[in-house]
């Protein structure tokens, strides 16, 4: 979780006190728009690899 904090911190600006006290539904809207983020950007670096391999 505090990986989530730290993420929703520096990106996000939210902070990580603000962060705890969302609540459920807010909170794991937040972790899954991390996780999507995450997913996109190394599909994006992988991309710019192969594209650079060439």
């Amino acid at each position: 979780m505090a990986g989530y904090a730290h993420y929703a911190l520096h990106k996000l600006k939210i902070m990580p006190g603000d962060f705890a006290e969302l609540g459920l539904e807010e909170k794991a809207f937040i972790i899954a728009s991390i996780r999507l983020k995450i997913e996109n950007e190394k599909k994006e670096m992988q991309k710019m690899k192969s594209k650079a391999r060439r």
